[in-house]
């Protein structure tokens, strides 16, 4: 993740090496709540991703107790809007859209 974005993209294996970078390419975006960019980052960005038809969606909040909350999110593509996934504090250890543990305190 490029430091100050607070957005990170996975794509898809298959298309890394295709130009220009479309949505359907992206497989999953992780977003880092910043002060000032929470209505952004649990509203609208939630509702473009999903109408651009990205599957998996996180969104990672600093808690109150300074531990990392992590909110994930499946697209459901009969209605085109994600539904709620997994809920990870500190840890993520995630099955989808691949295994995946990562510990948020130790980045």
């Amino acid at each position: 993740m490029a430091r100050g974005t607070g957005q990170c993209r996975i794509y898809r294996a298959e298309t890394i090496d295709l130009t220009p970078t479309r949505p359907e390419h992206v497989l999953l975006v992780v977003e880092v709540v910043s002060p000032g960019s929470e209505t952004t980052d649990r509203i609208v960005k939630v509702d473009q991703y999903a109408k651009a038809g990205i599957p998996f969606y996180w969104r990672i909040e600093q808690a109150a107790t300074g531990i990392p909350i992590t909110y994930t999110y499946v697209l459901d593509p009969a209605t085109t809007a994600y539904r709620d996934g997994e809920m990870f504090t500190g840890v993520i250890k995630a099955a989808a859209p691949f295994s995946v543990t990562v510990d948020l305190g130790a980045i």
